[in-house]
């Protein structure tokens, strides 16, 4: 067992006690708003993550605040509070995922019917002229790394159980893409968004392409092929997409593995290693650590990629998880970041941009993914 695990699980604990089903402890963007929180994608991440820690350990505490957190926001007829399809946000699918995990484990039909509810926003939600979601409608035209994985995974796995897998083809052809137009042939690494129309003014006129490799956004963007794969039963009439994007994925791991750090960790703008005051940031270095441990619980990857991702749960836990005040504090996190919109011009996508967003503590956009690892870890033990 890695050494920092006994810590981190109690550092999990302490969060859920300090939490209630209106103001959790982790949703830091909320709790600065001081508002309670609605359906979003920052709760999403962390519910989905108390569930794989549910499954991993068998500990139903996980398993009951999860569920009564998604319960209490989700109506009879399945009807979500605080969630509005036609805002046609990309992010608020990702807390439908954990829809699928608790209707598999408890039946509930009002989660069956809220499933069906976010469906609908990915059926309708704007695309680009080459086919892909658009990120928000306030976004028109751009594609985010970050809104691949909030979308993709639950369209790929909708598609699977209810859908016959109708549209297996789209979701392939949006993945392809990002690959097209996204990744940088030199690095390896993704730029953070592509504003198709090339209007955007954060973007390079002639790509479409914004300034810079954001470390949480390709993250995310490796947990969106690592889930959709997970969420894929190809067969044999979609075998060649599959096993290309298995390829996509490996080929990630491997640029990606280039820019780590000797402390395990990955920078905020990892090109940018050696630039002041870049800095090593928990969340994208805990998906990281996620991606690599469950590719290879999954046979994507070779086991010799299990040893960085242990590595980096614990270069986290070195450097970032503390006691302060007789509790434990996991720092280092990146809050938000973003690109535009037109009235936000600070959004620039530029080096100075990243660095000029705040660095908190215990926001789940860093937890989540943490908590994803160590749920591997555990499996590993197991």
């Amino acid at each position: 067992m890695p050494m920092q695990m006994p810590v981190f699980e109690r550092y999990i604990n302490e969060l859920i006690e300090k939490s209630t089903l209106d103001i959790p402890v982790w949703n830091i963007e909320k709790a600065m708003e001081g508002k309670a929180v609605g359906w979003n994608y920052i709760d999403g991440c962390m519910i989905l993550a108390l569930l794989e820690t549910y499954q991993a350990t068998g500990e139903k505490k996980y398993y009951e605040f999860a569920d009564a957190f998604i319960d209490h926001r989700v109506g009879e007829s399945g009807a979500i509070k605080g969630y509005d399809p036609e805002e046609y946000n990309i992010d608020n699918v990702n807390a439908g995922k954990t829809l699928f995990a608790l209707y598999g484990m408890n039946g509930k039909e009002k989660y069956r019917r809220a499933i069906e509810l976010i469906y609908g926003q990915v059926k309708n939600q704007p695309r680009t002229m080459e086919g892909n979601f658009w990120h928000k409608k306030i976004y028109p035209n751009q594609v985010w790394l970050d809104g691949m994985y909030m979308g993709q995974p639950f369209y790929m796995e909708y598609e699977t159980k209810f859908n016959h897998k109708e549209n297996y083809g789209d979701i392939f052809a949006q993945f392809a893409n990002v690959v097209k137009h996204m990744r940088d042939e030199k690095t390896g690494l993704y730029y953070h968004g592509y504003d198709a129309s090339k209007k955007a003014f954060w973007c390079n006129q002639e790509t479409g392409l914004s300034e810079n490799f954001w470390l949480r956004a390709i993250g995310w963007y490796s947990m969106a092929l690592l889930d959709t794969l997970s969420k894929c039963e190809p067969g044999e009439e979609y075998r060649a997409e599959y096993e290309n994007l298995k390829k996509v994925f490996v080929q990630l791991m491997d640029d990606m593995l280039r820019f780590q750090d000797e402390s395990g960790m990955w920078y905020q703008l990892p090109a940018l290693a050696g630039r002041t005051p870049n800095y090593l940031e928990t969340s994208g270095s805990a998906i990281m650590a996620y991606s690599l441990l469950k590719g290879v619980r999954l046979g994507f990857l070779p086991e010799q990629y299990r040893k960085p991702g242990i590595k980096a749960f614990n270069g986290i836990c070195d450097r970032y998880l503390k006691e302060k005040d007789g509790s434990l504090q996991l720092g280092g996190i990146c809050l938000v970041a973003g690109l535009g919109p037109e009235s936000n011009p600070r959004r620039d996508g530029s080096f100075e941009y990243y660095m000029s967003e705040p660095v908190v503590e215990n926001d789940a956009k860093g937890v989540g993914p943490l908590l994803l690892a160590y749920t591997e870890l555990r499996r590993l033990e197991d």
